[in-house]
């Protein structure tokens, strides 16, 4: 029987090394083969490719529609990410649920302790990236102060003179 007190240095350095903890990365060759499975991919990333709507794309391969494997980035998830931008040319490991998704292997990249290795570290966005106009950058947009409602005044209807009897002769 294993006692407490001998197991808590081990626990304690798994949880201060989560990489140690970490299965064995593999290449995005076998990817496909792990659909279903939380796994480790390992792989250089050629391009990264903005989509529609703002999403990014890890492309492992130079002609992506023959590549078995990508790495898929909401814009939602960029804030908290960084620049995936930067991963461009570098040798990444990403760990997650490996889907399928229209015939490749996918892993969706939400967060960054997904990223391990040299990868681990990407700058944040800048702060004019605007995630909404699909990676544009925007200073803003200048507009000519708008006009003060003006209030009117209620006008009434004119009203009538009473008319006064005269008085009467005394």
């Amino acid at each position: 029987m294993v006692s407490f007190p001998k197991t808590l240095p081990l626990l304690a350095l798994a949880l201060l090394f989560p990489a140690f903890s970490r299965a064995e990365c593999i290449p995005i060759t076998e990817a496909k083969s792990h659909v279903g499975e939380i796994r480790c991919v390992s792989g250089k990333v050629v391009r990264v490719e903005r989509g529609n709507r703002g999403v990014h794309y890890l492309d492992f391969c130079e002609d992506f529609r023959l590549c078995p494997f990508t790495v898929v980035v909401f814009p939602s998830d960029l804030k908290s990410l960084g620049d995936v931008r930067q991963l461009q040319g570098r040798v990444i490991e990403v760990h997650g649920p490996v889907k399928e998704y229209d015939g490749r292997a996918e892993i969706v990249l939400q967060e960054p302790r997904q990223l391990s290795g040299a990868a681990a570290t990407i700058p944040a966005l800048p702060k004019n990236y605007d995630v909404e106009q699909r990676g544009h950058y925007s200073a803003g947009k200048f507009s000519h102060p708008k006009a003060r409602h003006k209030t009117s005044k209620r006008r009434h209807p004119a009203k009538l003179p009473i008319e006064v009897p005269e008085d009467a002769p005394e």
